[in-house]
């Protein structure tokens, strides 16, 4: 059995490979959309560029659990993954140049490589810290914010110190801090598979022994409408970016960041308020922010009013935490200690994979027919014809959720930092 050290140094170690981990996706997540519409005019490729996460996300189980958890250790696994990643990250750009010279599909393709490479990392840095640490549920916290710290790095480098928000540098840079990574991955603490040789079903891989949970009516509700919530949700991941360029920010990335530093605020106040409020005004909250975000970006559009923008995008840390971090926590309360990591597993597989594919696909029906090739200032009047239908989903969803939804589940202050500490986060 693999000794978990609790040294500094381990500790240090583990916070770089989390930091690069989601350095590498703040670099091109956020601006790919800018640089999509302005930078190349595909702006049809928007959609495509922010689908391919959720298939990706859907797959990346199979993966974990029938080839990364059996044969190699953690660490070479994450660093194959993201040197292959950085190889495919680095042709995207020629893949868009491809496209727009007529060979369709290619771009879809290439970057669905790179998240089918990158979406099981994800899971593969919170497994190696956790199998590393004497106490995951008061370390894996300081680990895991120096992610959030990447996004917010990256965000900053690409957005206000580089301004290359258009360009198809933030795609080379997030390539090369993958290679970094890839790299640095084999330096990590040797963790063995923990399934080697054990036989596990596709059912359980993908966490759909967690179906059992839906018989509990609560449990229902609530997986229903955290499915159906990521549908307008997407929009803000999609497009903001490009609403922020139109709105005159200048940088999408050097502004959205900001979204980031209100996360870690409200990750750190979490734990008092779920103790106050249960698990229900806690998830309330969280998708009533969402509609309050996009009725201010439809309400500021017309006249550019920033700081109704802004607080949109400061909105970031409840419309996030309240809504993710407490559902996740609140998934792993419910479910028996037995199919606890499936329970999760089965949550990404509605949320992040089912609710965001169908949210990519209909938002980009919604962008296409109400703001179009429109750019610039002259964008402004149209956009709020595109953030009324998100936020109109949202608010519909929050009614459907609060009038069904019954549970009061209020867990103690310590209970709720032990499972927000062993929880994984997916998406910023």
């Amino acid at each position: 059995m693999m000794q978990k050290s609790s040294s500094s140094g381990v500790t240090t170690r583990l916070s770089v490979m989390m930091f690069l981990q989601f350095f590498v996706w703040g670099a091109w997540f956020v601006t790919i959309g800018v640089y999509l519409r302005q930078g190349v005019n595909f702006q049809e490729g928007i959609g495509t560029a922010y689908s391919v996460g959720p298939i990706a996300a859907i797959i990346a189980p199979v993966f974990l659990g029938f080839i990364a958890d059996r044969f190699f250790p953690t660490q070479v696994v994450l660093g194959a993954l993201h040197l292959i990643g950085g190889a495919l990250m680095l042709m995207v750009p020629w893949s868009i140049q491809q496209e727009l010279a007529g060979h369709k599909g290619l771009f879809f393709w290439m970057l669905l490589g790179y998240m089918l490479c990158y979406m099981p990392t994800l899971g593969l840095t919170n497994t190696l810290a956790m199998r590393n640490i004497q106490d995951s549920e008061k370390q894996f916290p300081v680990i895991r914010v120096f992610g959030t710290i990447g996004w917010i790095a990256a965000g900053f480098l690409v957005g206000t110190l580089l301004k290359a928000d258009a360009t198809a540098l933030p795609l080379q840079i997030a390539a090369g801090a993958s290679f970094a990574l890839g790299i640095y991955s084999f330096l990590l603490p040797n963790t063995p598979p923990i399934g080697k040789g054990q036989k596990m079903s596709l059912s359980q891989t993908l966490g759909l022994e967690s179906l059992g949970m839906l018989k509990d009516f609560n449990f229902l509700i609530f997986a229903l409408a955290s499915m159906l919530i990521c549908i307008p949700l997407q929009a803000y991941y999609a497009y903001a970016a490009t609403f922020i360029t139109d709105a005159g920010f200048g940088s999408a990335a050097g502004t959205m960041f900001w979204g980031q530093i209100s996360e870690i605020f409200f990750m750190l106040i979490i734990p008092l308020l779920f103790s106050r409020l249960g698990v229900k005004w806690m998830l309330a909250i969280g998708m009533a922010c969402w509609v309050l975000r996009y009725a201010l970006f439809a309400l500021g559009a017309p006249e550019g009013v920033k700081w109704m923008i802004f607080t949109g995008i400061l909105l970031h840390g409840i419309c996030y935490d309240f809504f993710f971090v407490t559902g996740q926590i609140y998934t792993d309360k419910k479910a028996p200690n037995a199919i606890r990591g499936q329970a999760q597993g089965f949550l990404v597989l509605l949320t992040q994979g089912v609710g965001m594919y169908v949210g990519a696909k209909l938002n980009e029906y919604f962008f296409t027919q109400k703001v179009g090739t429109v750019t610039g200032g002259s964008a402004l009047a149209v956009w709020p014809s595109f953030w009324w239908v998100p936020a109109s989903l949202a608010g519909g969803i929050l009614i459907f959720f609060f009038v069904m939804f019954r549970d009061r589940m209020k867990p103690t202050v310590d209970e709720v930092i032990e499972e927000a500490g062993s929880t994984p986060e997916t998406i910023q």
